[in-house]
């Protein structure tokens, strides 16, 4: 009978066309603004490395002065410094390691015809491209020998390499940056995470776009003096010059630990309090406040990537699919109310109320599916314009598979459960009262 009752559906859409239009563009228009927002929040809040992001670890060490400070009070900064990310890059914890600086320059191209570009991008040490898994087009990194020897070595982008040297390999080339001669050892094919995790902090282009087009290693940068491109916190008077900016209890660089499993990651934390009180014994990090790890998923939360007016956006939009679904109560109300003679008649011939309800909500299924039908293109659409609207949203895929069948699910839940009042009403039809009125 399921077969029988959705034909008779799929037939009653063409009774009252323009009710039965004004049933699935709003249950569409609700269906699409609910799945468009909730599709850029779990974007946004996804786990962009599942299969490691819990042995990914950030560590954080306050280092602000005792005046002003309350215990218990958040760290005021996320960054590190120069001191200490050394001192952790050469404490061999965990598998790998990595420090991050922000830079920007410009770029002279070997080719005199090029133009000198501006380029910002990455100070790193070399466990960087392992860690996150980063895909190469051409080459590799450089070395850990690279490394400790601050060598003239760069990798580009991808984009940054068909920039300059279109489609052709161009490792081995040499560019001047910064005044300096650098030779390419990699080229990195197209690698977008969203959220852009590895740099949260600085990233140009925010959380959820742009790209780095260059990485060098931070040694060679800080050899060769590198401004920082970013924010730079400092609470006491700095000595003059690079290096005195280096001793300095300036805060600038962001530091990740990668463990071999996720039980390691207590070691790790006793380490951090162990090396929090050898740097007390040396008359630092006065707050003594806890010592705090924090894995990709806590580190987004941390800085507050998903923020609260995105939440806010997904509650309001559901209201509206509430308010939709009211409206559709109305409308299927008043589409069966002028079936009761209909229904008279087959409850005369001997239908049962059960056969009766299940017909009228397997139709509202079928106008469910209508609307889900037209609300696929019209999420799209929602999420087209949320992202015109957010330049950092502008790289914020379509809809998966996953979101696709929600879509679908919540239209022909919501149209079902807005058909049960209406379908209810339909049942109590009395036949003997229809068919005097015949």
């Amino acid at each position: 009978m399921f077969k029988y009752y959705f034909l008779l559906g799929v037939r009653s859409l063409r009774r009252n066309p323009a009710l039965t239009a004004l049933m699935v563009l709003t249950l569409a228009v609700g269906v699409a603004a609910s799945v468009s927002t909730l599709t850029i929040l779990q974007v946004m809040s996804s786990d962009p490395i599942p299969h490691k992001s819990s042995r990914l670890l950030v560590p954080l060490l306050d280092n602000g002065p005792l005046k002003g400070y309350s215990p218990g009070n958040k760290a005021e900064d996320n960054q590190m410094t120069y001191r200490d990310a050394m001192n952790l890059l050469a404490s061999k914890q965990g598998v790998r390691r990595v420090v991050i600086s922000g830079i920007a320059d410009n770029i002279e191209p070997e080719r005199a015809d090029m133009p000198v570009m501006e380029v910002a991008g990455l100070a790193t040490s070399s466990d960087y491209f392992a860690m996150f898994e980063t895909p190469f087009l051409y080459g590799a990194p450089w070395t850990e020998a690279e490394d400790k020897a601050a060598t003239g070595v760069i990798v580009l982008s991808r984009l940054q390499s068909e920039k300059m040297y279109g489609k052709t390999n161009p490792l081995g080339k040499h560019l001047r940056l910064h005044g300096n001669d650098f030779q390419i050892v990699g080229v990195l094919d197209t690698w977008n995470p969203v959220p852009r995790y590895t740099h949260l902090i600085n990233g140009s282009g925010g959380s959820f776009n742009g790209e780095e087009g260059i990485f060098i290693p931070f040694a060679t940068a800080v050899r060769m003096e590198f401004g920082q491109s970013g924010s730079v916190t400092c609470r006491d008077n700095v000595t003059p010059g690079f290096q005195g900016f280096l001793d300095s209890e300036c805060t600038w660089l962001q530091f990740w630990f990668e463990t071999k499993t996720e039980s390691d990651r207590q070691d790790l934390q006793n380490y951090l309090n162990a090396y929090a009180n050898e740097q007390r014994k040396l008359g630092r990090l006065p707050r003594n406040a806890p010592n705090k790890l924090f894995n990709v998923m806590e580190w987004m939360d941390n800085l507050s990537i998903v923020r609260s007016d995105s939440k806010l956006s997904v509650w309001l939009s559901f209201g509206f699919l509430l308010l939709c679904l009211v409206n559709t109560v109305g409308l299927l109300l008043a589409k069966f109310s002028v079936r009761a003679s209909e229904v008279g008649v087959r409850r005369a011939l001997g239908a049962t109320r059960a056969e009766i309800f299940k017909q009228f909500l397997i139709e509202t299924a079928v106008v469910g599916l209508a609307g889900g039908l037209l609300g696929l293109p019209l999420s799209f659409l929602g999420m087209r314009i949320i992202a015109d609207q957010s330049a950092g949203l502008s790289v914020v895929p379509g809809m998966d598979w996953m979101m696709l069948g929600i879509t679908f699910l919540l239209s022909v839940s919501a149209s079902v459960l807005a058909g049960l009042l209406p379908t209810w009403r339909a049942c109590q039809v009395t036949p003997a009262l229809q068919l005097k009125s015949q």
